[in-house]
């Protein structure tokens, strides 16, 4: 488990880095609600279980537990390229 999410946090970093110019806070909520979606399928068939796991598995959970990487919500929290 812990080895699929380091998989992914360095990929969702890179990508929100790459493409972090413009009005992105709506793409960002998209890629992190699809992100939450795939990996609590994930778990649910890892445990042979059927479902989508947003009970078996919240937010805290994926975030906290696990250290699965959130994105920025608002423009304020996204970081500025200094030159």
């Amino acid at each position: 488990m812990q080895s699929r999410i380091d998989e992914l946090n360095p990929m969702i970093r890179g990508w929100a880095g790459y493409f972090n110019q413009g009005p992105v806070c709506p793409i960002y909520r998209c890629i992190q609600d699809y992100a939450e979606r795939r990996l609590r399928i994930w778990l649910m068939r890892r445990r042979g279980q059927r479902g989508t796991g947003y009970r078996q598995y919240p937010d805290e959970y994926l975030y906290e537990t696990l250290g699965l990487y959130r994105l920025p919500r608002t423009r304020a929290d996204l970081l500025n390229a200094k030159a």
